[in-house]
């Protein structure tokens, strides 16, 4: 898999509404996971909140998006990410450490609980980036 650059939307409590409605009109599959299912420490009354969902369209159009949880910070009209996310982990750290100078790394580069190696940073445009090692092995 190369590795791609597409866009993730954050939304508060409307991601499952907002993702179905973008596959309604650009076909595709879509799937989705919750924050329950992944086991990711929130509010109890969050669980079934989409912690990530991604949708690949026929075209080769990929979009991703996820709840933020109430105690994250959410702006509407800065709720908009880039993604980098591929099979290198090598290349993909590189590009965190690079793209990430300057910057304000969030999440650092490590094991995720859905099992990639993840990470998060501003760069020092105010550019929200995440980096997704999908199937790594390190942490």
């Amino acid at each position: 898999m190369a590795t791609k650059l597409n866009p993730y939307l954050s939304f508060r409590d409307t991601a499952t509404e907002a993702m179905d409605f973008y596959q309604s009109v650009l076909g595709g599959e879509l799937t989705r996971s919750t924050f329950g299912e992944s086991h990711m420490d929130v509010e109890p009354a969050e669980a079934d909140k989409v912690m990530h969902s991604q949708l690949e369209t026929p075209g080769g159009l990929t979009l991703m998006a996820a709840d933020t949880p109430a105690g994250m910070d959410y702006n509407p009209g800065t709720n908009v990410a880039v993604s980098l996310s591929g099979e290198d982990e090598t290349e993909l750290r590189g590009w965190f450490e690079g793209l990430s100078a300057g910057g304000t790394v969030t999440v650092p580069m490590e094991r995720a609980p859905w099992g990639d190696t993840f990470g998060m940073f501003t760069d020092k445009f105010g550019i929200s980036w995440m980096v997704n090692a999908v199937g790594s092995q390190n942490a």
